[in-house]
């Protein structure tokens, strides 16, 4: 299986593989925070705040410094994967992976959660009184005109892919699984990043990252972007993701010719390789 790659240009030079809506897995997280910023610009929550009965803030959340651990390994998470078993509810995953005891406390380190981004998505949901997949249409697909970006909220969802998904439902993201094409998705981040309402979510702190089969020379991370450096090419910001039957590598990496924003999608789970070749389409003349 080939990669399928989009690159936009700062000058509105577009080249892409034709592809249907893909799964966009961790690059959600990208999504949900640039609507809590922009829920923030309309009155509708406070980033800063701590959250009911917590010590963390939405901000917190959104870096992965409130200190709440994961679900990834949980033998219990991969085995009712493995099963095809019924899809956990927001409940299910809390109770898996209890908010009220953080593994370390909010503001200390980083400490990557799916289930932090959960809790931002239903902080979101509640303040905007809206479910996401409405809130992703009415303020960021419908107004940029794309329009191949949903959520992903059943196996249907993940039926005619050029990965096969095996029957994965969508659900398994706690976070919910952002999907559309890999030209929309550069479209997506560059409006994301030229957004001077959404500038705040560049403002990252760096990370002790060391990874030789990974691009990363200097790594950070801000709210919902992951920032640092990929050797020759310089900066990139955006997000890796990755499932069990794909991964992708959505970055904007200015400081190459074009100032492209760069989408690779690739087959199996492993972000690595989808990050390699986002870096060589954007190094690419």
């Amino acid at each position: 299986m080939t990669t399928i790659t989009a690159r936009l240009d700062a000058d509105g030079t577009l080249v892409a593989d034709p592809a249907p809506a893909l799964p966009w897995w961790s690059f959600s997280k990208t999504i949900i925070a640039a609507l809590c910023v922009n829920a923030a610009a309309r009155g509708e929550l406070s980033l800063d705040a701590p959250c009911p009965g917590r010590a963390w803030t939405i901000r917190d959340l959104l870096r992965h410094r409130a200190g709440l651990g994961d679900y990834g390994l949980l033998r219990a998470y991969q085995a009712a994967v493995m099963a095809a078993d019924p899809v956990w509810s927001a409940d299910d995953f809390l109770r898996a992976v209890p908010p009220d005891r953080p593994g370390t406390p909010p503001r200390t380190r980083f400490a990557y959660s799916n289930i932090g981004y959960l809790l931002a998505r239903q902080a979101l949901e509640d303040a905007a009184a809206t479910p996401l997949a409405t809130l992703l249409r009415d303020r960021l697909a419908i107004p940029l005109g794309l329009s191949s970006v949903r959520l992903a909220q059943s196996v249907e969802d993940f039926a005619d892919l050029p990965f096969a998904a095996n029957g994965y439902h969508p659900g398994w993201v706690a976070h919910g699984c952002v999907m559309g094409t890999p030209t929309d998705a550069v479209r997506m981040l560059r409006a994301i990043l030229s957004d001077p309402s959404l500038a705040q979510m560049q403002d990252d702190r760096p990370l002790s990252f060391s990874d030789p089969g990974r691009p990363w020379t200097r790594a950070g991370y801000g709210l919902g972007l992951m920032i640092g450096d990929v050797g020759s090419a310089g900066r990139a910001i955006g997000h890796s993701g990755g499932g069990p039957f794909s991964a992708n590598a959505v970055y904007a990496v200015p400081d190459c010719p074009g100032s492209p924003v760069v989408a690779c999608f690739t087959p199996g789970g492993n972000e690595a390789p989808a990050e390699l070749a986002a870096v060589a389409l954007a190094l690419r003349p």
